[in-house]
């Protein structure tokens, strides 16, 4: 009987050291399981460069669209009735002369004496210098009194017709500086000749004309875009880049790296851009560390490791 209980007791220290022996061992997987998933958490999600609020000097540009128009434009009409056109020297898109002749008539043409009291009624001359917009006289038509003939751009000069609402023009002063963009990517600079007083009541928009010192090679109708200066010279603004402003619905946010590599989305507003920095009105500290790259691909929370740039 004795022997009996001796090796019940060798089995049973023996059962309770394997059992000893699991626990330790699930004990064991268990901790290294939950480091693992610790780790697995602090892991950096993205390493990213962090910019800061920047104090520039930009000056206030209003943006407007409008129309290539000509600065003044002649109709040339005929002062006498009866007599038919024998020749027409210009064409549309002719640089023409104050005096030039533009067309002459029949009795003019049989005469040939440039001194004779006919010459006057039997030949249209150019009232001034400038480009021809638009010709109607043709070979052996004959003209009624009054008739237009032709448009004449005077000097050639165009300018920048810009549409504006009744608050915009209020911001406008003549003599104000523009630049206007036409074509591929030429720009022009201008200055304000006139402020439309009124504003169409159908449409709500009056109108700005700005001179062009330079018209050559532009075409009148044509499609214009251009800002005007209304800032009347450089303010102080803060600013961030352009890659670390982005936009959610309606939320304009940026991504602030925390003192624990968490990254957290903050709301800020926004004011004018400047190539490829765009101004911010508030939100923001001077040194807050804000993602500068790459935030499109971090959300709430994410662990992200710095670099400096």
């Amino acid at each position: 009987m004795g022997i009996n209980i001796k090796h019940n007791r060798w089995f049973l220290n023996i059962a309770l050291s394997g059992i000893v022996l699991i626990g330790g061992m699930i004990g064991f997987a268990g901790s290294s399981l939950a480091e693992q998933a610790a780790a697995a958490v602090s892991r950096p999600a993205l390493t990213v460069r962090i910019t800061t609020l920047r104090e520039d000097r930009w000056a206030r540009a209003l943006a407007a669209n409008g129309s290539i128009i000509p600065w003044q434009e002649a109709i040339i009409s005929s002062q006498v009735q009866g007599l038919r056109i024998a020749e027409v020297k210009v064409s549309i898109g002719d640089h023409v002369q104050q005096g030039d002749v533009l067309v002459t008539l029949d009795n003019f043409a049989r005469s040939g004496d440039a001194s004779s009291s006919s010459a006057s009624q039997g030949r249209i001359v150019s009232p001034d210098s400038g480009i021809i917009s638009a010709a109607n006289a043709n070979v052996g038509s004959i003209p009624k009194s009054g008739d237009e003939l032709f448009r004449l751009i005077r000097k050639g000069r165009l300018e920048w017709h810009a549409d504006l609402t009744a608050d915009e023009l209020m911001m406008i002063r003549k003599g104000m500086a523009a630049e206007i963009s036409v074509g591929e990517g030429r720009v022009i600079k201008g200055t304000v000749r006139a402020i439309s007083p009124s504003v169409d009541p159908k449409t709500r928009y009056g109108y700005v004309l700005v001179t062009l010192p330079d018209s050559s090679g532009i075409v009148a109708g044509a499609f214009a875009r251009g800002t005007f200066d209304v800032s009347g010279g450089k303010k102080s603004l803060m600013s961030l880049p352009q890659s670390a402003v982005m936009q959610r619905g309606s939320k304009t946010f940026v991504l602030i790296v925390g003192p624990d590599n968490h990254v957290h989305e903050r709301v800020v507003t926004v004011g004018q851009r400047n190539g490829d920095r765009t101004q911010i009105k508030n939100g923001l500290k001077a040194k807050d560390p804000v993602v500068e790259i790459g935030g499109a691909f971090l959300t709430e929370g994410d662990v992200v490791q710095v670099v400096k740039g």
